[in-house]
């Protein structure tokens, strides 16, 4: 586009990660177009991601959060931010907004050409009572208040066992702090399938954070909190981490369609309904494999951001699907994810097929190697990946980047064991966990007959024979109800004992039973391998048990 037919006036409602994207990049393509951003907050600029960190003194200075200034954009890229400043209504016919400093009450009318609608989202204080006697945690006043707080508190509640209630839990652990964390699912951070999200339960335990799950908060009180089981919980504090709601008001007083995932709806160069008003960040829907999602991440605020501002100046753009790709890191372990997980996709009724493996992250004779927990979902009928989880304490994020690349390259779980990735015995393994899963998605392919931790009972319930073929040493640590132990090395001179039956085997990991199955399937015997092994089963039952006694001890 040229810069005589720039849009003369942008405004853009909102600022952070998807309003100043788009500003910054207006200004890169042209110099003649007056941009103006109104941002209600106090900064307009700032590292939402690092205010747990700063309350935890993980960051120690709150100025590290402060990205950019009004000044210093208006010197770099002569823009002009408002802060403490509010859009009150759109005006589509006319093209304005009217706008009100929240400290003054001075309100008046900015016109534009074009319109960028950035507002974020709020986070979710539900209607309890004494709700109000509550922290949140969203920006930095809120931040600022929280650590005022805690710098006399000496136990907190955490209601919200996602992102922030994670992250929260853990920095008010750190100020020393004795915290409780509340979650009303039956697992915490609901991206994961429940057997992944155990070992966060298990991590929060070791460092002293009690955790209660399937725990609904029914009042806020000057003690702590009552919970719908009759309980109560005493502490000093109470913070809300249940969530966020997206900021549609302006869109929806304005007219502007809401979509079906109840986000604003925008094309794909993230136009609304209205040709001159653009939507981006938590407030806008975004495109997925399978419709339109929302999904409220800094990363795809950015992007879109710049390709709103590229639509603006007539620049062809593109968006595709997105699989938010997440990580949330809580006393050392970190848990990650892309596309779907089971749970969303059974709710869809589509069809999947379903890998666990447990790698270690690097070579195993090489110092601190540590064992991953690592699921991949695959569409059974085009190979393609649908979604994949990684939980561990190290090498976590390269293997759900690796996995998230894949995905959007359009490569299928099998192609997954072609890739070249990087090896030296502190950093990986000559067959990377990655690659791992791919072979492991070979092998289902070619036939080999797996179940999941869940379909255990059943399948003993039909007569299904289950073998432990681990060491004597491993099986008196723990076994399967009803496992026969049937040790690898020695099943070839057990096979008569076999020979008829509908057999389930077993390792820790799933590896030496795949070598088990394969014994077994050419001696004609009827079987399948445990996916993902003794270890995924153990932390699916844990956490589902967990669930059963926590209920019975009410």
């Amino acid at each position: 586009m040229s810069e005589s037919s720039a849009p003369e006036k942008v405004v853009i409602v909102g600022g952070v990660a998807g309003g100043m994207s788009a500003a910054t990049r207006l200004r890169r393509l042209s110099e003649s177009t007056q941009i103006t951003v109104f941002e209600r907050g106090g900064e307009v600029s700032f590292a939402n991601c690092g205010l747990p960190y700063h309350v935890g003194g993980v960051i120690p200075h709150r100025s590290s959060l402060v990205l950019q200034t009004p000044g210093a954009l208006k010197n770099r890229f002569n823009i002009d931010v408002h802060v403490r400043t509010e859009v009150t209504s759109i005006d589509r016919e006319n093209k304005t907004v009217s706008v009100r400093e929240t400290e003054t009450g001075h309100e008046y009318t900015a016109s534009y050409d074009a319109l960028v609608l950035s507002p974020g989202s709020s986070p979710i204080k539900p209607p309890l009572p004494g709700v109000e006697k509550s922290y949140v945690l969203w920006n930095l006043d809120d931040m600022d208040r929280m650590i005022e707080r805690a710098e006399t508190a000496q136990s907190a509640v955490v209601v919200g066992g996602g992102f922030i209630g994670l992250e929260v839990a853990e920095n008010l652990a750190h100020r020393g702090m004795s915290v409780t964390l509340v979650e009303a699912l039956p697992q915490l951070m609901p991206l994961l399938d429940v057997e992944m999200a155990w070992l966060l339960v298990e991590r929060a335990e070791v460092n002293g954070v009690q955790v209660r799950l399937a725990e609904k908060v029914e009042e806020v009180t000057d003690n702590g909190v009552s919970l719908a089981s009759g309980d109560a919980i005493d502490a000093d504090m109470v913070v809300m981490a249940v969530g966020a709601k997206p900021n549609l008001e302006l869109a929806k007083d304005a007219g502007l369609e809401i979509g079906p995932a109840g986000g604003i709806a925008v094309d794909d160069s993230h136009r609304s309904s209205d040709p001159h008003i653009w939507a981006v960040g938590d407030a806008a829907e975004k495109k997925r494999d399978s419709g339109a999602g929302m999904i409220p991440l800094a990363g795809l605020a950015n992007r879109h951001g710049r390709y709103a501002a590229d639509a603006i100046m007539g620049i062809p753009t593109r968006n595709t699907p997105a699989h938010g790709t997440s990580i949330v890191g809580f006393f050392g372990v970190a848990a990650a994810s892309t596309g779907y997980n089971e749970r969303v996709l059974r709710e869809q009724g589509r069809a999947m097929r379903i890998i666990h493996a447990h790698p270690i992250d690097h070579a195993g004779y090489y110092p601190d190697a540590a064992q991953l927990a690592m699921k991949l979902i695959v569409d059974p009928d085009t190979d393609l990946i649908l979604g994949a989880q990684v939980v561990g304490d190290d090498g976590v994020d390269k293997r759900i980047d690796v996995i998230a690349t894949a995905m959007q390259a359009g490569m299928t779980a099998t192609d997954l064991i072609d890739l070249e990735l990087a090896y030296a015995p502190q950093f990986g393994s000559a067959k990377d966990p990655v690659n791992m899963l791919g072979y492991i998605n070979d092998n289902r392919v070619a036939g080999q007959q797996t179940l999941q931790w869940h379909e255990v009972a059943e399948h003993q319930a039909e007569g299904w024979r289950v073998l432990d073929v681990r060491t004597p040493f491993e099986n008196s640590r723990g076994q399967i109800p009803g496992a026969e132990l049937y040790e690898l090395d020695t099943i070839r001179e057990r096979l008569d004992e076999l020979r008829g039956s509908k057999v389930i085997v077993h390792c820790r990991v799933g590896q030496r039973s795949h070598t088990a199955a394969s014994i077994l399937r050419q001696e004609g015997i009827e079987v399948k391998n445990l996916d993902g092994g003794y270890l995924t089963w153990q932390l699916g039952t844990r956490a589902t048990e967990h669930l059963t006694q926590e209920a019975s001890s009410r």
